[in-house]
């Protein structure tokens, strides 16, 4: 059920996540990958299965943008943030903290306590 749980909550943030870390650069898929499980403290890692048709999606519905370059000598597909995007993301950004505010809010409501994560020395 866990599982489920996490799965849902990914689901349901993946834009928001991409377009997150699409603010700070244009990035081709294997950075994109990489900022998000980084930024995460490697707790948020997508497959190339996932982000790909993710991402196509973002573009189609004009948020990035895409190009290709091989200035590396290897071609790859940049994407880039529109305007567009960009409104989008501090939209879902604002509605994201108030439902994590309300979250909290309920949580404190009922005292749940929560142990801290134990530290690796």
């Amino acid at each position: 059920m866990a599982d489920q749980i996490e799965s849902e909550l990914l689901r349901g943030s993946m834009d928001l996540m991409v377009l997150s870390v699409l603010a700070q650069s244009p990035k081709y898929g294997y950075l994109l990958q990489k900022a998000l499980s980084d930024n995460s403290q490697q707790q948020i890692k997508l497959s190339a299965g996932t982000m790909y048709p993710l991402l196509h999606r973002l573009e189609e519905a004009g948020l990035v943008s895409s190009r290709w370059d091989d200035s590396t000598g290897r071609r790859r597909k940049w994407y880039e943030l529109t305007a567009k995007g960009r409104k989008k993301l501090v939209k879902q950004a604002e509605l994201w903290q108030q439902y994590a505010n309300c979250i909290n809010r309920l949580l404190t409501e009922i005292k749940l306590v929560i142990p801290a994560p134990a530290t690796q020395s």
